[in-house]
């Protein structure tokens, strides 16, 4: 189980999440982790009666409970009922095992180019390279090996993560959180295709993140080929996401692992969509919509909708169209069982 760096009183901890006490106030958490297999020192959550039976099952010291779930005498006595267990996990986390900010300063191997800017509290980590006039902000933490071409602008209290490219025309907001091996402002795939091939369209526009946003590791978020690639405010894309030239994405988005949003594609705010979905070029999807896994979009999709499938369509609409197609089969059955019975004996003779 991971060790805490703060250690703190179950009482403290409630306070802290603004949580109900049941059980002993000083007992002292000194590590946090799953139900299972947790000790008595261990702060754990429970956030679903689908792990009912782990809680009662687990040895955990203390257990943040949602409310509403019903809990017999077994399992762990000390318990904190709060509304939302996973938020409240995460506001604990951040007490006991607050994250180290990276020691500022500049790794002797690091390259800074021509009139590169830097604030206060920089740090850049071994073999980086910062090339000309890029302009990283306050509390900057450049990764080892990142590289930051010539322009960049990077916002205040923003991470560039170990071995993550920020091409020309990339403008990072405050807070960005790249993680390594992310590629920010790469040309896209686009091309004029003639007799003579394929010639490349010339990308001259940016990339543009805002503020709070999120970029999983080996993601690619390409610059626009006129205008401008953009992500909104506190959206965050998971591992593998890959966002095509001229794309906009909303605020507070949620892509997560293996998405595909094609070039020029719109996409609204409070949007989700699942792992392994795909956006197509140049269609728009409203706000707050929700798109499950493996999904295909290829048309418009309007505010508040869910979908599924591919082509993607409303999801109720998707699930009846699954069960028909699974009824069809034993229809099947009996079809070509009829068929084969008339083949073999031919049609009965009535006269």
């Amino acid at each position: 189980m991971p060790r805490v760096t703060v250690a703190r009183t179950a009482a403290a901890i409630a306070e802290l999440v603004g949580g109900r006490l049941e059980g002993d106030p000083s007992l002292v958490v000194n590590a946090v982790g799953p139900l299972d297999g947790a000790h008595g020192d261990t702060l754990s959550f429970l956030g679903s009666k689908h792990y009912l039976s782990e809680f009662e099952r687990s040895e955990a010291g203390c257990v943040l409970v949602a409310e509403g779930i019903g809990l017999s005498s077994r399992g762990p006595a000390t318990r904190i009922w709060v509304r939302d267990a996973s938020r409240a996990m995460a506001q604990a986390l951040a007490a006991l095992v607050p994250a180290q900010p990276p020691e500022a300063g500049i790794h002797p191997t690091a390259t800074l180019g021509r009139g590169v800017r830097l604030g206060m509290g920089v740090s850049i980590g071994p073999n980086a390279v910062l090339a000309a006039g890029a302009e990283l902000g306050d509390r900057v933490a450049v990764g080892a090996g990142a590289v930051i071409e010539h322009g960049v602008i990077v916002g205040d209290d923003s991470e560039v993560g170990p071995g993550a490219t920020l091409y020309p025309g990339t403008r990072l907001g405050r807070r960005a959180r790249i993680k390594a091996g992310a590629v920010i402002g790469g040309t896209g795939f686009g091309y004029i295709s003639g007799a003579d091939g394929h010639r490349e369209f010339p990308h001259v526009g940016g990339c543009v993140l805002g503020d709070d946003v999120s970029v999983g590791a080996n993601s690619c978020i390409d610059r626009g080929s006129v205008g401008d690639t953009t992500i909104g405010d506190g959206t965050k894309l998971d591992n593998h996401v890959h966002v095509g030239h001229n794309a906009r994405i909303g605020r507070r988005c949620l892509l997560m692992g293996g998405v595909v949003v094609a070039g020029s594609a719109r996409i609204g705010d409070d949007v989700i969509l699942a792992g392994h979905s795909a956006v197509g070029g140049h269609f728009r999807v409203g706000n707050r919509v929700r798109v499950a896994a493996k999904s295909g979009v290829i048309a418009e999709i309007p505010d508040g909708t869910d979908v599924s499938g591919f082509p993607a369509r409303p999801h109720r609409e998707f699930l009846r169209a699954q069960a028909a197609l699974y009824r069809l089969a034993p229809l099947i059955d009996k079809l070509e069982a009829l068929v084969e019975s008339r083949t073999r004996h031919g049609p009965k003779n009535d006269s």
